[in-house]
């Protein structure tokens, strides 16, 4: 007998296969507390067993901390980093089990990246080059986790989706280049002023770039003032058919000739059209989180994440797809028949299935890996609010697709009062069609009372008000991830998360995505000094060549020369302007760092480390100046831009995790915190004030010194053996658990 090993991407995933193609119930075992399915198959024994996402990260050869750097290799991700030390024991799972099994296939998602998860599982555990694994190692190929699709799909594998794999190694290699040499560059540029790291990615940068782009047309906008001349008729607000006015005299003399026919008017035009309007097209991952951000209020991260679990549990197919197709070959009355069980959609889709239309609404946007977002008829148990929310918006948007068009009557009406003319638009929905099904449709109806071609009229309440233009709107994020798809940058997938580090490292900031001053210096630096990290040119070209190795058009070593060539061609700018942009960045970051100003001196109060990682705050400066307050450990402190009218000290936002947050002033001696002491029967802690000039000097000292070793002493041997002895006792007392 055979065995095979199936490597599934999530442990939720390796359960539904497990359950979905044995010929019986599956057998759970364990390896220690890391879960996995045994089952038999047409005469074979197979494995199931979970990876947790990706198992190996790329790591640099070697231990140097310099750059650049360009020698690279996959590794362990435990091995690498201590977030990830909880992979470990499903990679020994998997290893552990790969000992026995002569054939191993990769069942993590059909993506770029389940492709990497999984095959790299593959080269490691089988220890042989993928090109001598021909009939040894398979791709299962699913878009729903139904028992159906995970049947057929195990039925039907294919060979290893090698280009693929390749594609995505090569993206990795590469994302990881970038991000790791310009993020030491700018880290070294900064060093002394900002211990701790900086970074900036290949697609991160161009996404920094659009953001800084459109701050400074903000901060750069001038308004202008326009006029707008209204009125009313019948009670319907009329507007002058010039528009926004830039001319005062045009405008002045505009509504004095108004006013001089307000009795006079007549309905000169009465257009009317019918609007057939069809149903949006299925959802694909972009539209989905823009879409749930609109109605729901979705994060874009939290929509990708709210849609995997949904895909997971069965309910909705892949939601990591490009595609707005829904291709018949689905089995879509099949579909709409299961969703006519739940109660929430049953008249819907009863009434479809009465009318045997099954031609859906599709969308221009295909992905060769999958169809659009779509429910698979399975009826959701025990969901979330968000969940619940999530699917509902699918599920009515899928069926939406396969109702008849909507009908709007606009409605617009012309009416001159002398030479000038005025205008007003109405719009009704005559048929509703889809809407009724997709309730997440807004139309803002506004009903005309009844008009006449040549009806004498009158203008009331004719106003001739002064506005001023607006400046462009900020991205929201949703916003900014459809720009992202728009200029070809990023992924489907990575594109949230790329949006999520700008505002992980200080660079961006609210729900209008506003780019902090640090970040425009970030942005001004390289512009002015290093403009290849940030254009988006660069990026878009290497994005075209991962497609190109896809379709066998260009191998994964051309593209990663290619790759390293124009890095080393920008790092080599990036010297030559070194100091001239750490210079930069530490101006601008001295201002970003500030709490406020100095009491004593005027000078900015910034947060400082003690040799023990104490933080406090001094004053700039030091050592002119000694002034220096006390902080809250382990908490982030926050400027608010106020000034305590007491101590004249900064009021700054303190923010613990897990706690309410607060404001507080600097000075621990202010009379604000009087009544915090009496009612704690606390003393007042010791203020590092001008009086505490010798304090206030020992701890910036020591701050810039590097903490003293400490020798500690060994334990006996003879101690040892008791420790060892107590230890063994208890161990023999204690009762065993199931994991033992």
């Amino acid at each position: 007998m055979t065995n095979t090993l199936i490597i599934a991407e999530k442990p939720s995933v390796a359960a539904r296969i497990a359950e979905a193609i044995g010929d019986s119930r599956p057998e759970s075992k364990s390896n220690g507390r890391y879960r996995y399915y045994e089952i038999n198959s047409g005469g074979q024994k197979i494995f199931i067993a979970p990876a947790v996402g990706h198992l190996f990260t790329i790591k640099q050869k070697g231990s140097a901390h310099g750059y650049p750097v360009l020698d690279v290799e996959w590794a362990p991700s435990y091995a690498v980093s201590k977030n990830s030390a909880f992979t470990k024991g499903y990679l020994d799972t998997l290893r552990k089990l790969s000992e026995n099994c002569d054939y191993f296939i990769n069942a993590c998602d059909y993506d770029t990246e389940g492709t990497v998860i999984g095959t790299n599982i593959i080269k490691d555990v089988t220890k042989q080059d993928l090109a001598s694994l021909n009939g040894k190692a398979h791709r299962m190929k699913f878009s729903t986790t139904t028992d159906k699709d995970l049947r057929e799909s195990y039925k039907n594998i294919e060979p290893l989706d090698l280009n693929n794999y390749y594609a995505g190694e090569t993206r990795h290699i590469l994302d990881w280049l970038w991000g790791i040499n310009f993020s030491r560059a700018l880290t070294a540029a900064l060093w002394g002023s900002l211990k701790k790291p900086l970074s900036i990615g290949r697609v991160q940068g161009p996404t920094l770039s659009i953001l800084s782009t459109r701050e400074l047309e903000i901060k750069d906008f001038k308004p202008e003032p326009f006029w707008k001349i209204t009125g009313e008729i019948k009670g319907v607000k009329f507007t002058n058919s010039k528009g926004n006015i830039f001319d005062k005299s045009i405008a002045e003399l505009a509504f004095k000739n108004t006013e001089l026919h307000l009795d006079e008017g007549r309905i000169e035009k009465i257009d009317v059209k019918e609007e057939s309007k069809q149903p949006p097209p299925p959802f694909d991952l972009t539209s989905l989180q823009i879409e749930a951000s609109h109605v729901l209020n979705l994060d874009p991260s939290v929509t990708l994440s709210i849609a995997q679990s949904l895909y997971e549990k069965s309910y909705i197919s892949y939601p990591r797809t490009s595609s707005q197709k829904l291709p018949y070959t689905l089995g879509l009355p099949s579909i709409i028949s299961e969703i006519a069980k739940n109660p929430e959609y049953r008249d819907i889709a009863q009434s479809l299935l009465s009318r045997k239309r099954f031609k859906p609404v599709e969308g221009k946007k295909t992905d060769e890996a999958h169809p659009s977002v779509f429910p698979t008829g399975v009826l959701p148990k025990e969901l979330s609010r968000q969940e619940q929310q999530l699917y509902d918006l699918v599920t009515r948007r899928f069926l939406s697709c396969f109702e008849e068009n909507a009908s709007i009557m606009h409605t617009n009406i012309s009416a001159a009062f002398g030479d000038e003319k005025y205008k007003a638009s109405g719009a009704r929905i005559t048929k509703k069609g889809w809407m009724d099904t997709y309730k997440y449709a807004k139309l803002s109806e506004v009903e005309l009372p009844e008009f006449l071609q040549n009806e004498p009229v009158k203008l009331d309440n004719p106003n001739m008000a002064e506005l001023k233009t607006q400046p462009p709107k900020r991205y929201t994020k949703a916003g900014i991830i459809a720009e992202l798809e728009k200029r070809g940058l990023g992924t489907k997938a990575t594109r949230a998360a790329i949006v999520d580090t700008l505002f992980k490292r200080n660079y961006v900031t609210g729900q209008q995505l506003q780019v902090t001053d640090f970040g425009l210096a970030v942005y001004n630096a390289l512009l002015h000094n290093c403009e290849m990290i940030i254009d988006e040119k660069t990026t878009r070209k290497l994005d075209k060549d991962l497609e190109e190795i896809i379709d066998n058009k260009i191998t994964e070593n051309d593209v990663i020369s290619e790759g390293k060539k124009l890095l080393l061609e920008a790092l080599k700018v990036f010297d030559e302007h070194k100091v001239q942009i750490g210079n930069e960045l530490k101006s601008s970051f001295k201002s970003v760092n500030s709490l406020g100003k100095c009491p004593k001196c005027g000078g900015d109060l910034v947060i400082r480390h003690s040799h023990i990682g104490k933080q406090f705050v001094a004053c700039s400066n030091y050592p002119n100046c000694t002034v220096t307050y006390p902080l809250p450990q382990s908490a982030k402190i926050v400027p608010t831009g106020k000034v305590c009218e007491h101590c004249k000290t900064p009021i700054v936002k303190v923010i613990r995790k897990g706690k309410k947050s607060f404001e507080m002033d600097l000075d621990p001696n202010c009379i604000t915190k009087k009544a915090y002491y009496e009612k704690a029967n606390k003393q007042p802690q010791e203020s590092s004030n001008p009086v505490n000039a010798v304090t206030a000097k020992s701890m910036l000292d020591k701050s810039t010194q590097k903490p003293k070793k400490t020798k500690t002493r060994k334990k006996s041997s003879t101690k040892k053996r008791a420790t060892s002895a107590k230890s063994k006792a208890k161990q023999a007392k204690a009762p065993k658990t199931k994991g033992d």
